[in-house]
């Protein structure tokens, strides 16, 4: 089983109009609001790919009993509120706006040592881990890392999908998977990222400090990974219009079910996968869900291409 965690959980609302037009009221063509979140988005696609899983985290009592009656879930209900998200999709284009509410403030004072002691208690019967998504006001920036940190202890695989402050911390876990975005890697790195082999090159430090491997999400662009055995990009012949949204909840989805299924997996394989789930997930408009059959036929379309050879000298 795999365990997802969701400091922060949102009410993914998405509004459907023919055509965004800014400055003037316009009517809706429809509305839909689902339980969200980056780690209850992975949740929902490893469903949808036949995975067990289970979602924990903070939420309000309103959520968390909502979670519980739609999937295996058990949240901490410390919020006040769960924010919303909003996502104006427009289907003239298929562009897509977001809309992020920052979040509640963390009120209940015992809220961290009891998520803590949950995922202790699952950690026996786990095969990977992820945390993803933003935090809510008074929780610390090492909350994600110090998970991630149990799982490893335990020999469960974990992935990290955070930002800002809690990437940096969660970059000094040694044996963490790392999956940040194309506008994060650069905040974590210090560097002007503007091919795949200068990403490359930026995350070799952290492979060397003992991070396992670092895959970045590069938007339509595709995919790199970096690990102690080398590196690769990954990406689609050609690209899909649609709604990102959720696309790296999906890629992260596929990475946590391809480590872990393998304990050595092959990372080309796994990219490969990583790409075509997230791209079955653009073409669906509202968040934490992928096209199956897409996926299944985009699956041999994925073009990787080697950027470095093996290197000796970090882990693999």
């Amino acid at each position: 089983m795999i365990l997802t965690v969701t400091l922060n959980p949102a009410y993914d609302m998405t509004y459907r109009v023919e055509q965004l037009a800014l400055g003037r009221a316009q009517r809706v063509l429809a509305v839909e609001q689902r339980l969200g979140g980056k780690g209850v988005n992975v949740t929902r696609i490893l469903g949808q790919l036949g995975i067990a899983s289970r979602a924990t985290g903070f939420a309000d009592h309103m959520f968390a009993a909502a979670a519980e009656m739609e999937f295996a879930a058990d949240f901490v209900p410390a919020l006040p509120w769960v924010r919303r998200t909003v996502v104006i999709s427009e289907s003239d284009d298929g562009t897509a706006t977001g809309l992020w509410e920052p979040g509640a403030h963390l009120t209940e004072p015992h809220a961290v040592h009891r998520l803590l002691d949950r995922v202790r208690n699952l950690l026996p019967e786990l095969t990977g881990v992820v945390v993803a998504g933003s935090l809510p006001g008074g929780v610390d920036h090492t909350l994600p890392g110090e998970l991630v940190r149990l799982a490893l202890e335990a020999g469960v695989p974990a992935v990290c999908d955070v930002d800002g402050p809690a990437l940096r911390f969660a970059a000094t876990i040694p044996g963490v998977v790392l999956t940040p975005n194309q506008d994060e890697l650069p905040q974590l790195t210090g560097t002007v990222l503007d091919s795949p082999e200068a990403m490359v090159d930026a995350v070799r430090p952290l492979l060397a400090a003992g991070v396992r491997a670092v895959l970045a999400t590069r938007g339509a662009d595709g995919m790199i990974a970096a690990t102690g055995s080398g590196a690769w990009s990954a990406a689609l012949p050609s690209r899909l219009a649609g709604n990102p949204t959720g696309a790296g909840d999906a890629a992260v989805a596929a990475v946590i079910k391809g480590l872990a299924a393998a304990p050595d997996p092959e990372w080309t394989a796994l990219l490969a996968d990583a790409v075509a789930t997230s791209a079955a997930a653009v073409v669906i408009p509202v968040a934490g869900a992928i096209d199956l059959r897409l996926r299944q036929r985009l699956a041999t379309d994925v073009v990787v291409t080697a950027l470095a050879a093996p290197c000796e000298e970090l882990p693999a």
